[in-house]
């Protein structure tokens, strides 16, 4: 535990770092979800079927828990990022806004973040 917070604590002293944490984690919100996407065109066919794919979304309580879940949490932090995004000029936001829709918001989340860190810490230059 105290390895845990010591590397959090040295992620937030040094934010290229975290920067880069976040980016990382963009890239595997893109493969990890693409890989899902990929299992879903094999075994229902090559045309994505959004109505099958909220039906199995719903299949069962579990599944329909982490996708309320997902939802509201996601609209949540998509409402955030369009007024933080506003609020510090962030550039190419256009990437995040297109990327929720169009790969998953499992890669916006974490790359908006990045774009975040990396407008601080040009803020904190200019300072």
């Amino acid at each position: 535990m105290i390895f845990i917070v010591n590397t959090f604590y040295s992620l937030k002293n040094n934010k290229y770092k975290l920067s880069y944490l976040y980016l990382v984690l963009s890239i595997f919100g893109v493969i990890f979800p693409m890989i899902s996407n990929y299992n879903f065109a094999i075994e229902y066919g090559p045309n994505f079927d959004i109505l099958k794919f909220i039906q199995l979304a719903s299949n069962n309580p579990a599944a329909e828990s982490i996708s309320r879940d997902l939802f509201i949490g996601a609209s949540a932090i998509f409402i955030w990022i369009i007024n933080e995004s506003q609020k510090l000029k962030i550039k190419n936001m256009w990437i995040v806004y297109i990327g929720t829709f169009l790969i998953a918001f499992a890669f916006s989340a974490p790359f908006f973040l990045f774009l975040r860190e990396r407008r601080l810490i040009e803020i904190s230059d200019k300072n």
